[in-house]
């Protein structure tokens, strides 16, 4: 598959050597290139990530996830484009079970799948765990669209139809918004097998229910009213 990635990082000079060692160690020349979008940063990130092979660094002055992922997009030429969050590992299974599942259904234009987190407190990993399994599919059947903004793989041609990502989007619900705007021109598939490791450092600094409450306003105001619920956010970064 013709996949570039994506990875927007804001001051993230602790986590992006990580989120690309592990790109190395499990999917080694897949990617037609790896972009990592320094989001205004004022610590190291692009430094840190400039220093690896094969990663290319674009700068992005404008601070906000849907800046720097429109920035990623239109610096990339993939057919598919694929965006994995700056505190993110990949993990051995992920790239094949993209290339299965977009084998499987050439009709879709966007691939979504569930994060498991690295660290944190081991009785968070044990809820969140489970907790995917029983709320994402329902609310992916009821809604009709899903996209988990770490870990997704989306068509090019379908995000330029779509007119990009919505800048006007800080944080909360840009991942919902791309979803709907998306699911309007074909399928967006939700597969469990496609998983992403990412850090559990929001829902420790934020706590559990305020971060499920958060993300569910959020996803369903998106699809009720076409916005999100949530305006302002805070940067967690340890």
């Amino acid at each position: 598959m013709d996949i570039s990635l994506i990875i927007p990082a804001y001051n993230e000079e602790t986590y992006i050597g990580g989120a690309i060692e592990s790109v190395h160690r499990h999917a080694s020349g897949k990617f037609k290139e790896i972009v990592v979008v320094d989001n205004a940063s004022t610590d190291r990130t692009a430094e840190v990530a400039s220093k690896y092979p094969g990663v290319r660094v674009v700068c992005e002055a404008q601070k906000g996830l849907t800046s720097a992922r429109q920035a990623g997009f239109q610096a990339t030429t993939g057919e598919f484009l694929a965006f994995m969050d700056a505190d993110c590992r990949m993990t051995p299974q992920w790239f094949s079970a993209v290339e299965r599942h977009y084998a499987k259904h050439p009709e879709a234009i966007c691939l979504t799948g569930p994060i498991r987190y690295y660290d944190g407190p081991l009785y968070m990993r044990l809820i969140i765990g489970p907790l995917q399994w029983v709320t994402l599919p329902p609310a992916y059947f009821i809604v009709g669209f899903l996209v988990i903004g770490g870990n997704f793989v989306a068509r090019r041609s379908a995000l330029e139809r779509a007119g990009g990502f919505d800048r006007a989007i800080s944080f909360y619900g840009e991942d919902a918004n791309i979803a709907r705007r998306l699911s309007k021109l074909g399928p967006v598939l939700l597969r469990m097998d496609v998983i992403l490791e990412t850090s559990a450092r929001r829902l420790t600094g934020d706590g559990i229910a305020i971060t499920f409450v958060r993300y569910t306003l959020n996803f369903f105001w998106q699809k009720l009213f076409g916005r999100s619920f949530t305006r302002s956010y805070t940067d967690v970064r340890r």
